[in-house]
């Protein structure tokens, strides 16, 4: 009952991810590739030290290898863990082969269906996205039962798989604007975050632009979701680079190198990255300051309003 009350629910990251956050969470994670990655969020984790977490989702991406990087994570579900052309996720291959984690492979399709049937408030969902692949021959130790393979009851022969549902405990995502009690309004591609929002327990946003609750009621068709599903809202503008945000600013290709340099490389110069760009900035404006400060970002801004 206390998540459908309209209260300001304005915080800091820090306070957010003090009490969202817990050692051992099932943490969803949005975004997709090098689009709208919750990178604030992650190097406030990071900072806190969050251990033992299970990450969730369909492209975890940069946010998910830090995690990983920091030695966080123990457990990993999702589609797939790259950053489109600028390769794979070092941190993230470098503890699978390692043993230092486990990893659950799921398509995308899947893991939103698994969201899906959490929102649903049902068990679990059937789905085809797998069927004739090699993942189904392949499961993480620690996992149960990773499908059910049925007969459609209703086209005798034909087979259906079952998902299990998944509900993180907190889900973590950046979007273009919300107001103080928790509306959020995305633009362009939604990805798997209306399910992932909608399935999880809790939900921390952080935000490019607070704007006011009377402004969402005069524009309601712009709503992506309700804030009765939302329990944290911060204001981080940037909050996703190096990734992109669609109208903001795009992706930073200088900084995704650089770090897949220290990520392939791996040892001091990945430590030295997270010491760097981490752990020495207290906040996340410190951070946006050591990659090229705001003269950076409004460079970032300029491509995207000459792309649209």
């Amino acid at each position: 009952m206390t998540k459908m009350l309209k209260r300001n629910k304005v915080m800091t990251l820090k306070e957010a991810v003090q009490k969202y956050v817990f050692d051992g969470a099932v943490v969803g994670m949005g975004g997709q590739n090098i689009a709208r990655c919750q990178t604030a969020t992650v190097h406030e984790i990071i900072r806190q030290g969050k251990k033992n977490l299970t990450v969730v989702g369909c492209n975890l991406s940069k946010q998910g290898d830090q995690l990983v990087a920091a030695g966080l994570v123990k457990r990993a579900e999702c589609g797939s863990v790259n950053l489109e052309r600028f390769g794979t996720t070092f941190s993230f291959k470098r503890a699978i082969e390692q043993k230092r984690m486990e990893i659950e492979d799921y398509s995308h399709c899947s893991m939103v269906s698994r969201f899906l049937a959490a929102e649903m408030d049902i068990p679990f969902i059937p789905c085809r996205s797998l069927l004739g692949s090699d993942i189904l021959t392949s499961k993480a130790p620690s996992t149960k039962k990773k499908y059910e393979l049925v007969d459609n009851p209703w086209n005798k022969g034909e087979k259906v798989m079952l998902l299990p549902a998944l509900s993180p405990d907190v889900a973590i995502v950046h979007v273009q604007k919300a107001d103080e009690i928790g509306d959020l309004i995305m633009e362009g591609i939604s990805f798997h975050e209306p399910e992932l929002i909608r399935a999880s327990k809790t939900c921390i946003v952080t935000c490019e632009e607070l704007i006011s609750s009377e402004e969402i009621r005069h524009n309601p068709d712009r709503t992506t979701i309700p804030y009765h599903f939302v329990d944290a809202v911060v204001e981080v503008p940037f909050g996703a680079h190096p990734t992109n945000v669609h109208r903001y600013y795009t992706y930073d290709g200088d900084h995704i190198r650089f770090y897949q340099g220290c990520a392939r490389e791996g040892g001091d110069a990945l430590k030295k990255y997270l010491d760097d760009y981490v752990y020495s900035c207290a906040t996340f404006e410190d951070y946006l300051e050591k990659v090229g400060g705001i003269k950076k970002m409004l460079e970032l801004r300029k491509i995207m309003l000459r792309m649209m």
